[in-house]
């Protein structure tokens, strides 16, 4: 079947049902931002955002020595070698694409546990190179969280899989927009990617730099979006 491009008689129940999703998402994240209820899906979102450095590092030949995720929503991953200018905008875009991957996955079942599956796996991987029980309890409460909605999902009516996957992407969306919003606009924290990203091309400053990410991040979120509907068309 063609890819309906223009969107021709948009929308229908399941494209309605996938913007009224996210719009109510985003509405109930934006709510809950500063609650507890939150914080498992914050620190999943900075484990994808430290895990993308160390994908972007080991794509250009670096070696990973460890990922550390805090309570505090804080993360560090320790490199060696790679490519430094491409390694540090990894994160904050890395979040960004996964969103936009995330959310594109929870429009068909299958693509869903996919993005499960596959997610399940990421995680079991940096139990062995985690360097704090932060994490290590993180992979192991999602490890165990994901199973248990997966097994529902094929054993009983409970059909919730891929609005989980859903809520992932669409927290990873925005949560990459507001961190480079808190980094370098709110708190102006001069240790942060961007503020590195400037020492090493000092064409633009960090907050030019943060500025281009955050673009960057609402074309992958408002893609995601339109590549959702015409999957769904």
């Amino acid at each position: 079947m063609k890819p309906n491009w223009e969107l021709t008689n948009c929308c229908q129940h399941e494209q309605v049902r996938f913007l009224a999703t996210i719009g109510i998402f985003t509405v109930v994240i934006l709510a809950f931002w500063r609650t507890f209820l939150l914080t498992p899906f914050k620190l999943i979102t900075v484990f994808l955002h430290e895990a993308s450095h160390a994908i972007a590092c080991k794509l250009t030949c670096g070696e990973v020595e460890g990922i550390q995720v805090h309570a505090n929503e804080g993360g560090m991953t320790q490199t060696r070698g790679g490519v430094y200018w491409l390694i540090l905008p990894a994160g904050y875009l890395g979040s960004s694409f996964w969103g936009m991957a995330l959310i594109l996955a929870s429009t068909n079942l299958l693509t869903s546990r996919i993005a499960a599956g596959c997610l399940i796996l990421s995680l079991f991987i940096v139990l062995f190179i985690a360097q704090n029980w932060t994490l290590r309890v993180l992979c192991i409460g999602f490890i165990v969280s994901l199973a248990v909605v997966w097994v529902l999902q094929e054993t009983t009516k409970v059909r919730i899989l891929h609005y989980i996957i859903l809520f992932i992407g669409v927290m990873n969306s925005l949560f990459s927009i507001y961190d480079i919003y808190d980094d370098l606009i709110s708190r102006r924290v001069h240790s942060s990617d961007a503020e590195k990203f400037a020492e090493l091309c000092p064409c633009c400053t960090g907050v030019g730099w943060g500025v281009i990410w955050g673009m960057i991040s609402l074309l992958f979120l408002s893609a995601s979006i339109y590549l959702g509907l015409v999957i769904l068309s």
